[in-house]
C-alpha cells in the first residue's frame, strides 16, 4: 500500500469522524465557539492590503518583479511591518530576516502556532503567490484581535524571506544553514549571508532563529493553488494533501567539439542531439508511469556555443517531483539507465550531479479534516488534491504538524504577470484559515 492511498483512506475516515473525541482529544477540555458564532474576516480590507502590497515592484506586464533582498522586497516587508502592528501584534524580525507578529495566548506555555507565508517574488511574477497568505494571516489576526478572541496558544504571524529563492527563511527556522549555503547568489546578486542583513537579520547568529520539534504546535499555510485543478473543476477550497518532493540535477553531456561545416552528419559526437533526444526521453519515461509525478529540463546551455561549432558539451537540469520519494528515486533511476543508450546513439556521455533534495511533506490528517470541516461549514466546495509547487511548509513539516489551504488560480496560470485569483476566493480561504486556526487551537 504506497502512503497516497493510505492517507487518502485515512483522511476520509478522519473527515467523518470530525466531531468526534478520538479525533480531537483537546475538545475536552477546550471547546471553541460554535462555527455560526465565528466572525468572518474583513475581504474588502483584505483585498486593499493586497492592492497596496502590489505597489512594490509592480512591472510594467501588470505583475511584480520583488525578488528577495531587492530595493523592492526591503520597501515591502515596511508595509507589512506596519499592517502587523495595526492587527496588535508584537514585531520583530528574526537573525534569519524572518518577520514576525506575535500574540500572547492564553495559556503562554503552550507551543506557538504560526500563520503565514512570504512576499517575494519570482523575476516578472504576479500578485498573488505568497501574498494572499501572508495578508490573509494578518487579516486573520486582526480579526481575532478585533472580535476580542485570544487563542489558548500564542500566535504568530511569520513573513519567511526568499522563499522563492529557495525556501531559506523557513530552511534557517527548522535547519543549521551550512557556509556553502551562506554563499550562495541569490537572483538579486546577493548572497544569502548578505541578503540576511539587508534584510535586518543577523546571519552570525542563527541559532537564534532554529526551532526545535515541540516548539512549534502546528503550522497553517493559505496559498494560492498556481496549478488549474480547482478552476477546472469550480471548487472553492483545495485541502492539501502534502507537499511534493524535488529533486533537481545538473547533467553535463560530453561529446567532441568540431566545425560545423566541414564535420559529416556521420562523424560527429553531437552534445546537442543528446541532450534533445534526452529531453524527449524524460518526457516518455515520466509519462509511462502512471500518477501525479511530473518531469521536466528547465534549462539547457551548449559549449561552446558559437553558431558553426558543433557543441562540444552540453550541460541542463533535470527534476522530478511527486509525493512520494520512492518513485522519485525510481523514475531518475530508469532515466539514468535510459540515458547510457542514448549517449551511445552518438559516442557522447553524461554525468548527474544532484543539487537539491526536498523531501515530500505531507500534511497533518487531523488538520486536513479541519480545513474541510471548516470549508463545509462556510458553505465552501472543497477536494484534497497535492502542491506541485514548493512552500515554506515543506521545512516547517520537519519540525511540527502543518496544513495548507489552496484558493483557485484563473486558468492554472502562476508565476506570471497574468497570475489572478478573484478576491471572494481569497476572503474564502481567509475565513477557512480563520476556522481552521481556532479548531488547531482547541484540539492541540
Amino acid at each position: 500500500m504506497s502512503s497516497h492511498q493510505w492517507s487518502r483512506r485515512e483522511f476520509g475516515t478522519a473527515v467523518a469522524g470530525f466531531f468526534g473525541a478520538s479525533l480531537l482529544p483537546g475538545l475536552a477540555h477546550a471547546q471553541p465557539a460554535p462555527w455560526w458564532a465565528l466572525p468572518n474576516v474583513n475581504g474588502a480590507r483584505l483585498n486593499a492590503h493586497l492592492e497596496q502590497l502590489h505597489a512594490f515592484g509592480k512591472n510594467p506586464q501588470g505583475g511584480v518583479s520583488r525578488v528577495a533582498y531587492s530595493d523592492a522586497d526591503r520597501d515591502a516587508r515596511v508595509l507589512v511591518q506596519q499592517l502587523l502592528r495595526d492587527a496588535k501584534l508584537d514585531v520583530s524580525i528574526d537573525a534569519a530576516g524572518n518577520i514576525i507578529g506575535r500574540r500572547t495566548g492564553s495559556d503562554p506555555a503552550l507551543p506557538c502556532i504560526i500563520i503565514g507565508s512570504h512576499i517575494d517574488s519570482v523575476p516578472e511574477g504576479g500578485n498573488y503567490d505568497g501574498q494572499v497568505g501572508s495578508m490573509g494571516a494578518i487579516e486573520v489576526a486582526q480579526t481575532l484581535g478585533e472580535a476580542g478572541i485570544t487563542t489558548r496558544h500564542p500566535l504568530e504571524v511569520v513573513i519567511w524571506q526568499n522563499e522563492e529563492g529557495g525556501l531559506w527563511g523557513s530552511h534557517a527556522a527548522t535547519a543549521v544553514l551550512t557556509e556553502a549555503e551562506l554563499n550562495t547568489v541569490s537572483r538579486s546578486g546577493k548572497t544569502i549571508r548578505d541578503g540576511i542583513a539587508f534584510l535586518g537579520g543577523d546571519p552570525a547568529h542563527l541559532e537564534r532563529t532554529r526551532r526545535a520539534k515541540g516548539s512549534v504546535a502546528a503550522y497553517l499555510e493559505l496559498h494560492i493553488e498556481q496549478g488549474g485543478t480547482l478552476d477546472q473543476q469550480k471548487k472553492q477550497i483545495g485541502v492539501v494533501e502534502g507537499i511534493v518532493g524535488i529533486k533537481q540535477w545538473e547533467v553535463t553531456i560530453t561529446g567532441f567539439a568540431n566545425h560545423a561545416g566541414t564535420t559529416a552528419m556521420g562523424e560527429r559526437r553531437d552534445a546537442m542531439l543528446t541532450a534533445a533526444r534526452f529531453t524527449e526521453m524524460v518526457n516518455r519515461v515520466i509519462r509511462a508511469t502512471p500518477g501525479r509525478q511530473v518531469g521536466t529540463v528547465g534549462r539547457i546551455q551548449a559549449f561552446p556555443g558559437a553558431p558553426n561549432v558543433i557543441p562540444g558539451k552540453v550541460v541542463l537540469t533535470l527534476e522530478i517531483r511527486d509525493l512520494d520519494g520512492k518513485k522519485i528515486d525510481t523514475l531518475f533511476a530508469r532515466i539514468k539507465a535510459e540515458s547510457t543508450k542514448v549517449g551511445a546513439m552518438n559516442d557522447t556521455a553524461f554525468e548527474f550531479q544532484q543539487f537539491t533534495d526536498n523531501i515530500p511533506a505531507p500534511t497533518d490528517l487531523r488538520i486536513r479534516a479541519m480545513v474541510a470541516a471548516s470549508a463545509r461549514e462556510l458553505g465552501l466546495s472543497n477536494i484534497t488534491l497535492p502542491s506541485g509547487a514548493g512552500h515554506d511548509a515543506q521545512d516547517l513539516a520537519q519540525i511540527c504538524p502543518v496544513g495548507m489551504i489552496f484558493v483557485p488560480s484563473l486558468k492554472g496560470i502562476s508565476h506570471a504577470p497574468t497570475e489572478y485569483s478573484a478576491p471572494e476566493d481569497i476572503t474564502n480561504g481567509a475565513n477557512v484559515l480563520l476556522h481552521t486556526l481556532l479548531k488547531v487551537d482547541a484540539a492541540f
